[in-house]
């Protein structure tokens, strides 16, 4: 909130710049800490205002992050560390997700799967070691299936209904032989699939658009790539394969075209990956895509390193036809 407030932060206002040069209808804000009374994202929507692109509706829920589940979750034999959490977090909200948005969103109707526990996944893989649950049966009970959040808004959309689905995956690394990262990010992924195969109550059928960070390329990098393949081949998606404007650096050992990477993670490892992702139903006609990543040694590329390590991953849309 102050750093917001001083108009002295070089990140936050490069990030500003990203929103104004892109200047979306809807956006969805990663690594955003979350406060009751959404002061700090109403103080950020004002100083995009000010700079020139309004969005007059902002919505956030709390977040999985930092929320203690009262158990060893890591299994290091220590309480109540950012481990510990739902999802990682030093403090309760950290880094959670927002949306900004031109149009209004019926907060009335949002569905929030956040709280859906791993366990009560169909087909859930929870973590083993030595054939015993990892870290525990108890610490497996309380842990939910969202690192940060699982959201379902409606948009009212001047030509007609518009369904946004936004998530954030957990990273499939930073853990051990049981890979209770992976197979929980993998599971994260699975969700949506399932969610639209109506498991967990009723779930839209046309004019919705799944967007999120699925902290998963589907061939580089760590992490088991059975959940995000799924989610990119879901015959009730387009995948736009949105790409950078013009030539992107060739990773060694990379299979995935660099001009679709969407983070700048160090090389060689893990490198540039293609992680974000914007997913719209069938029924939408996709007009063009793109990923803002303006060559690193122009002004804008600069500002856009300057933003954040992920670079904005942008759709544009025509509504279907009723």
């Amino acid at each position: 909130m102050r750093d917001i407030e001083r108009g002295q932060d070089a990140q936050i206002d490069a990030l500003i710049q990203v929103i104004i040069q892109v200047d979306p209808d809807i956006l969805v804000l990663q690594g955003v800490d979350y406060d009751l009374e959404l002061r700090a994202l109403s103080a950020l929507r004002d100083r995009v205002s000010a700079a020139g692109s309004h969005y007059p509706h902002v919505f956030a829920r709390r977040p999985n992050t930092g929320w203690q589940t009262g158990h060893d979750q890591d299994g290091d034999g220590r309480l109540g560390e950012p481990e510990d959490a739902h999802g990682f977090g030093h403090f309760a909200g950290m880094g959670g997700m927002a949306i900004l948005s031109r149009f209004a969103l019926d907060e009335t109707r949002v569905q929030d799967f956040s709280t859906l526990l791993w366990r009560d996944l169909p087909g859930a893989t929870l973590p083993q070691r030595d054939g015993q649950p990892f870290p525990s049966a108890a610490a497996q009970a309380a842990l939910r299936l969202a690192s940060v959040a699982h959201w379902g808004v409606p948009v009212q959309h001047p030509d007609g209904p518009l369904y946004l689905m936004a998530f954030h995956a957990t990273a499939p690394v930073f853990d051990g032989p049981e890979d209770r990262n992976g197979l929980r990010n993998r599971d994260q992924l699975r969700f949506w699939p399932l969610y639209l195969d109506g498991a967990f109550g009723p779930a839209p059928e046309r004019r919705f658009v799944l967007v999120g960070s699925a902290n998963q390329d589907p061939q580089d990098g760590e992490g088991l790539k059975e959940g995000i393949r799924e989610l990119l081949s879901d015959p009730r998606l387009t995948d736009p394969h949105p790409m950078r404007a013009g030539p992107a650096p060739d990773a060694a050992g990379h299979r995935t075209d660099p001009r679709l990477d969407t983070v700048a993670w160090p090389t060689p490892d893990p490198g540039h990956l293609r992680v974000s992702y914007i997913l719209p139903s069938k029924d939408w006609q996709v007009v063009a895509s793109g990923v803002h990543w303006p060559p690193d040694d122009t002004p804008a590329g600069a500002t856009a390193a300057a933003a954040s390590r992920h670079r904005m991953v942008w759709v544009d849309l025509r509504a279907p036809e009723d």
